[in-house]
């Protein structure tokens, strides 16, 4: 078992900046994909960005392409999510999360923290 738990998230002005982390605990030697998603009320869920371990490589969506940037230390155990220039269609509860399986593509990942709330006043 994996365990992931948010922090960093907030309140803050448009134009402004927060900064997300996920601690991971457990069995974190065969996590393939660490990624942050978000919700926001009425809506679906959002793939935001996610780090393929193995190829180290990182995928945005369009939305926060050049105002996120995601990052995860050497040992995999925090994962990070620096996130500036917010606008209140950010808004949202924001969720780490981990998967052992190879593709990291998917919209459902194995492992979920319990998020953390991310809202952006204009």
């Amino acid at each position: 078992q994996v365990q992931l738990v948010e922090s960093g998230g907030g309140s803050v002005q448009a134009g402004g900046s927060l900064r997300l982390s996920c601690a991971a605990s457990g069995f974190t030697y065969n996590i393939r994909c660490m990624g942050w998603f978000r919700q926001a009320p009425g809506r679906e869920r959002e793939k935001v960005a996610y780090i393929d371990i193995a190829r180290s490589s990182t995928y945005y969506a369009d939305s926060v392409k050049g105002r996120f940037t995601i990052s995860q230390d050497n040992a995999k155990n925090t994962l990070t999510l620096q996130m500036n220039s917010l606008m209140p269609e950010d808004t949202a509860m924001y969720y780490c999360a981990a998967d052992d399986a190879p593709w990291c593509g998917r919209d459902v990942y194995r492992y979920w923290g319990q998020g953390t709330q991310v809202t952006v006043s204009s």
